[in-house]
Order: structure tokens, then C-alpha cells, then sequence
């Protein structure tokens, strides 16, 4: 496959550095403290930091935020524990951040400390203790009270630990943490990060960059995990919840209720470990015109045995005659657990569409096309953590009210929150996996044959264990409706067997196998890049969808609204005032509607939403405070994709 012209302009933004870094480290030079700033950032203080909570999908009423104001230090890796520290760092921004209050570097050969001192609430006491880490970039260890808890490695999940033996009772407890952060001189999956930022590639984050907090969960068993799969052509979720510590005997069940509102639409009660299906008759769908959510309540409960004295060799092993048995049991007290969530009914995938023989993307079993931009989410004071809640919500109505009813979610995993908001606003998401590793795969100049450079199988290992994270912990967002497992050329290797894997662990969902260049012919999507003047059509496709998964790039530098006004600020293609960008926009998108309209195109995604450090293709600039095609025009621009 023909590489397009945006290889030879990354090879100048600073790919042949990624190629040399591990014969020797680059220079670390000294973070720029962000000279622009978005509104949203200007108001955070130590006392508002992300105080929302964290995990929409699966609520307890009982917990305690750990944003904040903690010490840390940077040392040496091979140094001792520090007795003293540099000062204090707001958390859950990361060090090189502006908004963390330190805005330094970390390099490979440093550790990153942080210590914060802390009280557990008196009225958890006979609970376990979780304590929950939104991400940290990107290997850490926890000592609580001196004693060794665990240690995570992988800089975009969430992770817990249960600290709950290494607490003092009703006194003050230490938390430390070490990090440690190699960057872009070792091979993980790190996403737009590089120790020498330029072009493309943006400021590093290290350490903590998501909320920290602790919440208590019953001793004798929590709800571990309630994962959600929506069936639409049956008019039923199925549902697994997961129970920490389950019993053997058939006095545990799981109960599951499904409100619209305050109205109860569906309940079940199922035996604990088994599979339950909650039925919906006439189920309203989700769609980003409707964006309908149910809530839902799971409750772990005890149940007077529904076999009675029946000898467990005698009892029924029939899956449908146990769950009848369930399904009538009676509950004894109060749940031991609860947590109360949401769902969507919708369904995602590839058929026949208006050209013949070419398939199409479906939502809900009809032809929907697939309108977004190309999203990064960095921000100037805060780099990969937005600056708030907030500042999440204004982006996303702002693509919204623009016409847009899909995103690309590109290089980068958000926090829970945004997703959520992606959710109940009605916008589908296409997940990208962050990329990692080094080399890309180059073309054989005879044969024209793609050849991939050998991979460490350590590297290969922690890449897939992060990309099956990836789709566990994100499953039951309704908005995602695509995993992107490889971007280009970028660290790509065995792609029809990762594109494999991952329709295996999510069969509910599309896999992109790899969005531009080196397409395999793996995955439900034919996606090709294209950042000529005018955005040219993908080749017919018999068995997959086309979609055009970056275009535009169009190129707009404000004044006063750049990340370095002395850089070379630059575009795909560059412009200097509103009617020569909106011009361009209008050529651009009269090509998507024409292969939408004749070629069976199901999807488009515009590079990009916002302007990002040196990056000035963004139709708003990196601090959010100029839209450079007013709203109602892009609507307008947009209508023919949205009948």
C-alpha cells in the first residue's frame, strides 16, 4: 500500500528521533509553562480539582477524594526512599504540567515520589479498603505505612488496590508512591508523547494525571465488576456481575433492576457467577439523536436456598430450571452490596447500504454516517488530564451543536467522565489504542511488500495486556462503538491477529484494524488517510466498510492563541483569515458528501478539534477561546451527512 505524503512530513516533525532513541537518550530540555491557558484552567485551586466522582457507571454512596495537594520529589531510580521532598504538586495533574505547580521534567534515569498523609472515615471501619488510581503514567509502586502494597505498570487504565491490612485504626496513615517514566526511550504505548516535543509530538506526562480515591466495600463481598452487553435484536441486556470472594452454597444471588426514570422496566434475580438477561420489550434504542439511557441498580443479596434440603447431587444442573429457581428465591435482608449504573440499548454493525455491493456502518440496523473530528484532548496547562469536568462538557457541546455525531479518540484514553458525558450527549467514539514502540513497517522497494521490524516480545506483551485493558475497562459505554487497534504505521505488528483478538473479547463492537496506511485487510473497516488538497475516495470494498479516518488538516494560526508564537506553527494546509478557512472547509466536505452519496462512504473524521501545541489544524485554538468556523455554519456544512 502506497504510504501517503504525511510520511515524509512526519520524518520531518521528528520521527527519525523516535527510530534513534534507544541508542542513546535525547536531551531532556526544560517544560514550557503553558503561555496560553483556558478559561477552565484559570479557575482550578487545590480545593475544586476534580472533585466529581469518578466512576459513573458503577456508584457506591460512600467515598473520599484524594485530589489535591501532595509532596513529591524527584530522585534518582537507584536512590533510597526520600526523607525529604522538592515541595507540593496539585494531583491529579502531572508533573511537567502547569496546573500540577511544578511543570518539570521527568527523565528515564528518575523516579517521581509522592507522599500524602491520610485519615479513613471512622464509619468504614469493618470494611475493606480500595484505593483507586484514575492512571498514572507509568510504572508506580505503593507503600502504605511503610509496607509494601503492589505495584501497576501501564500508563492509561485504571488500577485499584486494597489497602485495607496496611492501615492504622483511627489514626494517620502515609501514602507513597514511586513512578518512574521512560518516555520515548523504551517501546510501551505512550501515545503523542516525546521527551523533545515538536510537530506531532507533544510535551510528556508523568505520574499521576487522574483521580486518586478511596472508597470502602463490604468484608464479606463487593461487586467486583457488572459488565453490560447490550441485545438489541432480542430486546434484552445481558449482564455479568462479577462478585469479589463468592461463595459455594446457594445463598448469594445477584438482583438487577432497570428504572426509565423512576419507573421499574425490567428486574431479575440470578443465582451469584451466573449470567443474567434482563428483558426490554419495546426497548428504547440509543442513537445520537435520542441518547436514551437506563439506570440500573445491582445488588449483591442473600437468599433462603431455593432447593432447600435437596442433596447437592440431586439438585438440577439445567441452566434454565436453576434460574427458575432463582428468579423465585426469596431475599433475606438488606443487599451486602450495591451499586447503582446505567445502560443503553444500541447496536453497531457492518450491512448492506444504498450502493449495492458495498457495505456500510449500521446503528440500530440502519445506515447512519459517521460524522467526527479527529479528537487528541490535550490541553495547554493541564497536557493530558482536561482541566475539568467542565471544560470536557463545553468541547463535547460545542461537536455536538456543530453537526457532528461521532469522534475519533485519538492516541489517548480519557478519564471515565468523559465517556459518560459522550453517553448521555449522543456521540459515538471510536477508541484508538495508544500507540507505543519505535520502528514503522517499511515497503519493499521491489515487490511493493509491507516488511515489519522484529518486535520484543515484552514489548508485544505489554502492548496487548494494555490493549485488552483498554476494552474491559471501557465495555460498557454505549458510545464506543470501535476499537482502533493500530494508527498507520505506528508500532504495527501482527494486526490481523490483535484485529482477532480484539473482535473476540468485544464481538458487541467494530473493529478498525488500522487506521491508514498499511492495511492488512483484517477488521470491518477499509480506512485510508488522505491530506491532499481535496480528500480523495477509498476503493470499493465488498466484505468491509470505507471510511476516510483523517482528512483536512486545515491550518489556521490566531495570534495570542499559540503554544509558541516563535515555533513554526503549521498545517496540512495553512490559511491566514476566516473566508480563505471556511472556503477550504466547504471544498473539503463537498467531497465527503459526494462519496457518501455515490460511493457508499460510511465515515469521515476531520483532523481536528482543537489546535494542539505546535498543531494549528484545529477548528478551535488550543485554549478553547476562538472558534474558527462559527457553529452555525459548520451545522449547515454538515446537514447533507446527517439525513
Amino acid at each position: 500500500m502506497k504510504f501517503f505524503s504525511r510520511l515524509s512530513l512526519l520524518t520531518g516533525l521528528g520521527l527519525a528521533l523516535l527510530g534513534s532513541a534507544r541508542a542513546q537518550t535525547p536531551a531532556v530540555p526544560p517544560v514550557q509553562k503553558a503561555p496560553i491557558m483556558s478559561r477552565w484552567a484559570k479557575k482550578v485551586t487545590p480545593d475544586n480539582a476534580w472533585r466529581e466522582y469518578p466512576r459513573p457507571q458503577m456508584v457506591r454512596p460512600q467515598w473520599l477524594n484524594l485530589n489535591g495537594q501532595w509532596d513529591y520529589a524527584v530522585t534518582l531510580q537507584t536512590a533510597p526512599t526520600p526523607t525529604a521532598f522538592d515541595g507540593q504538586i496539585l494531583v491529579p495533574f502531572c508533573l511537567e504540567s502547569t496546573l500540577s505547580g511544578v511543570t518539570k521534567p521527568l527523565q528515564a534515569d528518575q523516579r517521581l515520589w509522592y507522599r500524602r498523609q491520610l485519615q479513613v472515615p471512622a464509619a468504614w471501619q469493618g470494611q475493606r479498603v480500595l484505593l483507586h488510581f484514575g492512571a498514572v503514567d507509568y510504572q508506580c509502586s505503593l507503600w502504605m505505612n511503610g509496607g509494601l502494597v503492589g505495584a501497576h505498570t501501564g500508563g492509561s487504565d485504571p488500577f485499584t488496590f486494597d489497602v485495607t491490612n496496611f492501615l492504622k485504626a483511627g489514626g494517620t496513615n502515609e501514602l507513597l508512591l514511586g513512578v518512574t517514566d521512560p518516555t520515548s526511550t523504551d517501546e510501551q504505548p505512550r501515545g503523542k508523547q516525546l521527551l523533545n516535543p515538536n510537530g506531532i509530538w507533544y510535551t510528556p506526562v508523568s505520574g499521576i494525571w487522574q483521580t486518586v480515591w478511596l472508597e470502602p466495600v463490604p468484608a464479606a463481598g463487593y461487586l467486583e465488576e457488572v459488565r453490560l452487553t447490550p441485545e438489541v435484536d432480542s430486546s434484552r441486556l445481558r449482564v455479568e456481575a462479577l462478585v469479589h470472594r463468592p461463595t459455594e452454597d446457594y445463598t448469594t444471588a445477584i438482583r438487577l433492576t432497570a428504572l426509565d426514570g423512576k419507573k421499574t422496566v425490567a428486574t431479575t434475580l440470578v443465582r451469584a457467577g451466573q449470567v443474567a438477561y434482563l428483558n426490554l420489550p419495546s426497548p428504547k434504542l440509543w442513537s445520537p439523536d435520542s441518547p436514551f439511557l437506563y439506570d440500573l441498580k445491582t445488588e449483591f443479596v442473600t437468599v433462603q436456598d431455593p432447593f432447600g434440603t435437596t442433596p447437592r447431587n440431586q439438585r438440577p444442573r439445567n441452566e434454565r430450571a436453576v434460574a427458575a429457581a432463582y428468579a423465585k428465591a426469596t431475599v433475606t435482608g438488606a443487599p451486602v452490596d450495591a451499586v447503582t449504573g446505567y445502560f443503553a440499548m444500541r447496536k453497531i454493525s457492518v450491512g448492506p447500504g444504498p450502493i449495492p455491493g458495498q457495505p456500510v456502518l449500521l446503528l440500530n440496523n440502519k445506515f447512519v454516517f459517521q460524522n467526527g473530528p479527529l479528537d487528541q484532548g490535550w490541553w495547554p496547562a493541564s497536557l493530558l488530564t482536561p482541566p475539568s469536568d467542565e471544560a470536557m462538557v463545553f468541547e463535547l457541546d460545542f461537536l455536538k451543536q456543530a453537526g457532528f455525531n461521532m469522534l475519533r479518540k485519538h492516541i489517548k484514553v480519557e478519564p471515565d467522565r468523559y465517556y459518560y458525558h459522550c453517553d448521555r450527549l449522543g456521540l459515538l467514539v471510536w477508541q484508538d489504542m495508544p500507540s507505543g514502540f519505535f520502528d514503522m513497517p517499511a515497503q519493499n522497494e521491489r515487490s511493493g511488500a509491507i516488511q515489519e521490524p522484529l518486535r520484543r516480545s515484552v514489548a508485544k506483551e505489554q502492548f496487548e495486556l494494555e490493549l485488552h485493558r483498554l476494552v474491559d475497562r471501557l465495555y460498557n459505554h454505549p458510545s464506543i462503538v470501535t476499537w482502533v487497534v493500530h494508527n498507520e504505521g505506528w508500532g504495527e505488528y501482527d494486526n490481523p491477529r490483535l484485529a482477532a483478538q480484539v473482535q473476540a473479547l468485544d464481538p458487541s463492537r467494530l473493529v478498525n484494524a488500522v487506521s491508514g496506511w498499511n492495511d492488512r485487510g483484517a477488521g470491518n473497516f477499509y480506512d485510508i488517510h488522505t491530506y491532499e488538497p481535496e480528500p480523495r475516495a477509498p476503493q470499493a470494498q465488498a466484505n468491509r466498510a470505507i471510511v476516510i479516518g483523517e482528512f483536512g488538516g486545515i491550518g489556521w494560526p490566531i495570534e495570542g492563541h499559540l503554544w509558541n508564537p516563535a515555533m513554526r506553527n503549521w498545517g496540512y494546509q495553512t490559511y491566514k483569515d476566516a473566508k480563505a478557512v471556511e472556503e477550504a472547509y466547504q471544498k473539503k466536505y463537498a467531497k465527503i458528501v459526494e462519496y457518501y452519496q455515490k460511493n457508499g462512504l460510511s465515515a469521515a473524521v476531520y483532523t481536528q478539534t482543537t489546535d494542539v501545541e505546535g498543531e494549528i489544524n484545529g477548528l478551535l485554538t488550543y485554549d478553547r477561546e476562538v472558534i474558527k468556523i462559527p457553529v452555525k455554519t459548520l451545522r449547515k456544512i454538515h446537514a447533507p451527512l446527517l439525513k
